[in-house]
């Protein structure tokens, strides 16, 4: 009951906060929608054993910020190279380390790259390497330089504590 109950008591709580809406049809069909995807998602096999989800929702909470400071960062450099009148951008392929055990992992870390603006995940079925597009100098490194899967990895709880792995 708590690998199913604390996950869609999670999502409800999550989906209450995102809808706004409170009349009672709409908060049953909160309920209703949040068991049915813990149920389907205990069927298919992903709900995490018990305990580790509120430790990853830690993990989550530590990650998030720094994912969004590193999405402003890199707004603030393609601005850069956008206005600049010479628009010095320099495309290319970087390759980076994947250390992440999971598909779920590897899909967070991908997404993860793209969401940066500047760079764009172009494969990462290979084991232990993502490819991605970079646009500038900048960009490229920061898929090389392994800082966010690092913290993805730590996310991901492969024996990193969250803080080790998103501070």
């Amino acid at each position: 009951m708590k690998k199913i109950g604390i996950p869609a008591l999670g999502l409800f709580v999550l989906w209450l906060l995102l809808s706004g809406h409170y009349t009672g049809l709409v908060t049953t069909f909160g309920v209703l929608s949040s068991l049915g995807v813990c149920l389907l998602a205990n069927r298919l096999g992903v709900l995490e054993p018990d305990g580790r989800s509120f430790a990853f929702m830690g993990r989550l909470l530590l990650y998030i910020p720094w994912l969004v400071k590193e999405m402003i960062k890199s707004n603030i450099v393609v601005a850069k190279v956008v206005w600049h009148p010479s628009m010095p951008i320099r495309p290319q392929i970087a390759r980076g380390r994947a250390t992440q055990r999971t598909d779920l992992g590897l899909a967070a870390y991908a997404n993860s790259i793209t969401l940066t603006p500047g760079t764009l995940t172009i494969a990462a079925d290979e084991p232990g390497v993502v490819i991605a597009h970079g646009l500038t100098d900048e960009t490229a490194d920061g898929v090389r330089d392994g800082e966010m899967d690092r913290r993805v990895t730590a996310l991901e709880g492969n024996g990193v504590t969250a803080a080790e792995g998103c501070t």
